[in-house]
């Protein structure tokens, strides 16, 4: 029996204005780790706004402190008919306590605002 975690860690972006996915938005994933700040993926949303893999799984996936960053203002200045925007990059700082679950953690996404929660 294997003691390495099983947990996994997932996104998606919701475009609450427009009522659909969020596709080809950025998201970058950092470990943070006291003054270190260590990048571990840089991905991309599919059509579905979801990234086509887990960002971190198994072995990968440990305990600690972590940040989404979602550059949500190129993807709103590439999506928005109007020129103007309110959000840039919206960073996201969680803590895993239990790697052998799943975190979800999606974003919810409009020009002037946005939310976030787990989910399952």
């Amino acid at each position: 029996m294997s003691d390495a975690p099983q947990g996994y860690l997932t996104t998606h972006v919701l475009d609450t204005a427009r009522g659909r996915p969020a596709s080809d938005l950025r998201i970058e994933l950092y470990r943070l780790e006291g003054g270190t700040r260590l990048r571990l993926a840089d991905v991309k949303t599919n059509a579905d706004g979801r990234c086509d893999a887990p960002l971190l799984e198994g072995a990968d996936f440990s305990a600690g402190v972590y940040e989404l960053l979602f550059h949500a203002g190129d993807y709103l200045r590439a999506s928005q008919t109007s020129s103007g925007h309110f959000l840039d990059r919206i960073p996201l700082q969680f803590t895993v306590d239990s790697p052998n679950e799943h975190y979800h953690v999606p974003l919810l996404l409009s020009p002037y605002s946005y939310s976030t929660y787990r989910g399952s």
